[in-house]
């Protein structure tokens, strides 16, 4: 495990948000290898619809590409720079004012880590205001203690965890430094405020964590949370690790079976390609399977991602993107639904595009456009 998870580096303050203004400059799309990228996507007619999608109905925001953690299969180390011209606050309003008008009905926030954006408080309420159905938040709950119920008076509806060990060395090593105390009291704190269900995320990794997805299952079902198993994706980091430590969601059925209906696993429409099965014992519980690497979902996917510099990106394994930032700086709606649509025609055809398992993923960001 060692050879995996270097020991943990100081954090020496690098990850936090500034608040205040940004000044801003034009940057490149991240992920090193852009233009090839688009080079390969534009060599394979296959992965161009033959006709345009349907519009948008859900949207993953990046609210800052910082996070306190970096875990081994997102991050190389907590020395991976950051991009400089994030949106503000009246900017981030125009851009969710625009994806409103464009059709988008469910947003989810995400990072890097949301929870250390300096106004996320106030993000949640511009969301809440402008009558989303569904407003979500991503977070690894290390600063989730004191934002709970904040998070939860503003108007966010749900919430999902990132928690992939319940043992605090090894919690520390997979994050290069988390503390599992603070984000147990942090899902305390997210129980206590009336979010309900909790989803927990788990990235399950062979000779890591793979011998904890019961104990985490039972303690999870305990809480009347809702546990997911996700598989590590070929994307970024996880890219070197899926050869060695790739569990697939077949196998971790199997390890489960006993806890469990032997139903087949169905998605909740519209909330995701999470599949779901109900607990032997009591079915008002269940778990989830998120298959990423070895049954791909594209050809369902209605998400289009934002980054936090206003580049909007219709698919995580490309670096693809069409950059709305000045139409959002400029407040104009008319543009940002001009661009959005602009996005939309760049997803690839779902039918034949296989997402994170494309040559293209592994050059993407994850820590930056959110997962």
């Amino acid at each position: 495990m060692n050879a995996l998870f270097p020991a943990p580096i100081e954090l020496s303050g690098q990850a936090s948000e500034p608040s205040g203004t940004l000044v801003r400059r034009r940057l490149p799309l991240l992920g090193g290898g852009g233009g090839l990228q688009r080079k390969l996507i534009a060599a394979a007619p296959s992965a161009t619809p033959s006709k345009a999608p349907p519009p948008p109905r859900s949207v993953r925001v990046s609210v800052t590409d910082r996070c306190d953690f970096a875990c081994t299969y997102c991050r190389p180390s907590h020395r991976d720079g950051y991009v400089d011209g994030r949106l503000q606050l009246g900017v981030w309003r125009n851009m969710f004012e625009g994806l409103k008008k464009a059709g988008v009905r469910r947003v989810r926030l995400t990072g890097g880590e949301p929870l250390i954006h300096p106004e996320i408080v106030a993000i949640v309420r511009e969301l809440s205001q402008l009558g989303f159905e569904d407003i979500a938040l991503t977070t690894n709950a290390s600063q989730l203690a004191h934002l709970a119920k904040p998070l939860f008076e503003a108007g966010l509806h749900r919430i999902n965890i990132s928690i992939d060990t319940l043992d605090p060395k090894r919690f520390e090593e997979v994050t290069r430094g988390g503390n599992l105390t603070k984000v147990l009291a942090g899902v305390d704190a997210a129980l206590e405020a009336g979010f309900a269900p909790i989803k927990l995320n788990t990235v399950v990794l062979r000779g890591v964590n793979d011998d904890e997805i019961e104990s985490i299952l039972l303690w999870a079902w305990e809480r009347r949370m809702l546990p997911r198993f996700l598989e590590v994706m070929p994307i970024a980091e996880g890219a070197k690790l899926v050869r060695e430590h790739l569990v697939p969601v077949a196998e971790m059925r199997v390890r489960l079976a006993p806890h469990l209906v032997s139903d087949e696993a169905r998605v909740d429409p519209g909330l995701g390609p999470a599949k779901y099965v109900a607990s032997r014992r009591d079915p008002s519980l269940r778990v989830g399977f998120i298959s990423g690497t070895s049954d791909t979902y594209c050809d369902t996917c209605d998400r289009l991602r934002v980054s936090s510099q206003g580049v909007l990106r219709p698919c995580l394994a490309t670096d693809d993107g069409v950059d709305a930032s000045a139409e959002a700086i400029g407040g104009d709606l008319h543009g940002i639904t001009r661009r959005i649509a602009e996005a939309w025609t760049k997803k690839p055809d779902g039918e034949v595009w296989k997402g994170c398992t494309e040559e293209t993923a592994a050059h993407v960001s994850m820590r930056a456009i959110g997962g």
